[in-house]
């Protein structure tokens, strides 16, 4: 009978420590909802790499996240949502591009800001961009332009 209660306390602290790991990961991934903030778009030709969630840096340093990703059917570029930071004024001519955090890292979108002394508001809209650049179609094409000789 004692060896039935050590191992229901056992089992109880493994929950618990369990529950204070599930916890303490969310909090500090970030992932919970959104709602501060100034939300901005931007549409781009290609969107490799780029995934809901991605980080939106400026100078290397993290003002914000990807929200969503859809298909503009009128123009097929696809178009993100973006939540910048509070604090984070963004020039109206501010371009976006997306970049790879290394040869073999993942992609975020690096903000580039303008000159306009006009700032982007609520709602607005990135309109210089440009899209991810595909990796395995640079290396094809720096070897079969080398046989050409």
């Amino acid at each position: 009978m004692s060896s039935n209660i050590v191992e229901t306390v056992i089992g109880a602290v493994v929950l618990a420590f369990a529950t204070i790991f599930l916890v303490f990961a969310y909090r500090t991934a970030d992932v919970g909802p959104r709602s501060s903030g100034i939300n901005v778009t931007a549409a781009f030709d290609n969107v490799d790499g780029l995934n809901v969630g991605s980080d939106v840096r400026m100078s290397g340093i993290k003002v914000g996240a990807i929200t969503s990703q859809m298909l503009d059917l009128k123009t097929y570029r696809a178009v993100i949502n973006i939540n910048l930071n509070d604090d984070i004024q963004l020039p109206e001519d501010s371009s976006a591009k997306i970049t790879s955090d290394g040869l073999l890292g993942s992609n975020y979108l690096a903000l580039q800001p303008g000159g306009s002394d006009d700032m982007l508001k609520d709602g607005g809209t990135i309109s210089y961009t440009q899209g991810a650049v595909n990796l395995q179609d640079l290396i094809g094409q720096a070897i079969f332009s080398s046989n050409k000789k």
